[in-house]
């Protein structure tokens, strides 16, 4: 009895062992997964912006000064009262702006004047701080036949008016620089601009000294390009316009360079005959680049005129248009500005260089 129910017990595990007849064969289940640390995840970076596009703006800004018959300044008018030719080709005015702008100046002083004019100077010089404030800021340029820059850009009024007061109209010769082979090359405004190297023998127009009025505009406008396209850039240009034929840059390289750095010429004419003013560089400079010219007789005339200066050029009209050219090499276009009112002056620069299009 025994013996049977072994017999039957070994059967029925035998049976159970072989698989059922007839039924699908299943896969066994997956094995469970094993258990691992998870991997560190990158952070989600932040939702960037898509990047800016920046496109040339062909915006041609031209400032503009306009005088009634007694030279007094006319600021009540409106876009509608301009026009504007480029190349003779009348352009559409796409805005006029009468808000005050900052400016960026150099002064740039005569070394070589003959004794009342350099007393004069000297008495008035630090008067021309007082027509600048605090978003203005200015370098200081002496020059006889070579330019001098004595300061960097100022912005606060009082270290102006400090270093103007420091200064000593010399009536002579500024030393002249070394341009020697072992010598460090000049500069002139920022490291890396080209600076101006000595010039030829001089052979003198006027007697009262040795000067190059031409290449300290240069370099005085070299330095104002730096400055950024929202600040008016003039030059201060104080001297009896007594000029030089040693000049290394030509009144057409001056202005040239005064145009394409957007630089406009404020002269004030100290000891200069009348004979002397009518073909004065000091004016062609002005002209040229939309400026004004004053002839001073007095002290008083000097302080007067540096405060005229700054409030006119600080008031201009700014006119904006857009020229249907697009030009691939940088190239001069003329500018003709006028008013349609009757009996008023306009003082505007008479051209530009473009920029070449992308």
């Amino acid at each position: 009895m025994k013996s049977l129910r072994q017999t039957l017990a070994l059967a029925t595990v035998i049976a159970l062992a072989l698989p059922l007849s007839g039924s699908p064969q299943q896969n066994p289940p997956p094995p469970p997964p094993r258990q691992t640390t998870p991997p560190m995840q990158k952070a989600t970076p932040p939702q960037q912006k898509p990047p800016t596009i920046t496109s040339r703006s062909e915006e041609v800004l031209v400032p503009v000064t306009v005088k009634d018959q007694n030279g007094e300044m006319v600021t009540s008018l409106r876009k509608e009262d301009f026009r504007i030719l480029e190349d003779n080709v009348e352009q559409r005015i796409t805005r006029l702006s009468v808000e005050p702008v900052p400016i960026s100046a150099v002064i740039l002083l005569d070394d070589v004047l003959k004794k009342k004019p350099q007393d004069q100077l000297q008495e008035s010089i630090r008067a021309i701080a007082g027509g600048f404030g605090a978003n203005d800021e200015a370098a200081i340029f002496r020059f006889d036949q070579f330019p001098q820059q004595v300061t960097d850009f100022i912005s606060d009024p009082d270290e102006l008016l400090t270093q103007l007061g420091r200064m000593q109209v010399s009536g002579g010769q500024v030393a002249k620089p070394d341009y020697s082979a072992t010598a460090p090359p000049p500069t002139i405004g920022q490291p890396g601009t080209p600076s101006l190297p000595a010039n030829p023998g001089v052979q003198l127009w006027g007697g009262n000294g040795t000067k190059s009025i031409n290449d300290a505009v240069y370099a005085a406008a070299q330095l104002l390009r730096t400055r950024s396209h929202d600040r008016r850039k003039i030059i201060f240009l104080v001297s009896d316009g007594v000029e030089s034929r040693g000049n290394k840059y030509s009144f057409q390289d001056t202005v040239r360079m005064t145009q394409s750095a957007e630089v406009t010429v404020y002269s004030i004419g100290v000891g200069a005959s009348l004979t002397d003013r009518i073909n004065s560089i000091l004016k062609k400079l002005a002209v040229a680049t939309g400026g004004d010219v004053f002839y001073a007789s007095s002290r008083a005339d000097l302080e007067r005129f540096y405060s005229r200066i700054a409030d006119q050029a600080r008031n201009q009209y700014s006119l904006y248009y857009s020229p249907d050219h697009k030009d691939r090499i940088v190239t001069y276009h003329s500018i003709d500005v006028r008013v349609k009112l009757p009996n008023l002056n306009v003082e505007a620069r008479q051209g530009y260089f473009s920029a070449p299009s992308p």
